[in-house]
């Protein structure tokens, strides 16, 4: 019998844990949605150039490296 009880507490905690990750705050337009989308992108993008500039031992790699990262940074502000 007590087997039954846990399990329907687990059951309404997994109810209640669903309700609240669905309730996430207002809904976004599409345009927002994807600006959004955009600028996760392009964060990751500038974390792999961020990452390639570290290990980066030719100076033209590296000036083409600083200029992509000029860029993205760019694109990010105009995002914004």
């Amino acid at each position: 019998m007590a087997r039954g009880w846990e399990s329907k507490s687990v059951e309404d905690q997994q109810a209640s844990a669903t309700a609240k990750s669905t309730v996430s705050g207002p809904e976004l337009t599409p345009e927002e949605r994807e600006r959004r989308a955009k600028r996760a992108t392009l964060a990751l993008s500038r974390a792999r150039i961020l990452q390639d500039l570290q290990v980066a031992c030719d100076t033209r790699h590296r000036a083409m490296l600083e200029k992509a990262l000029a860029d993205v940074d760019a694109m990010i502000a105009g995002l914004s």
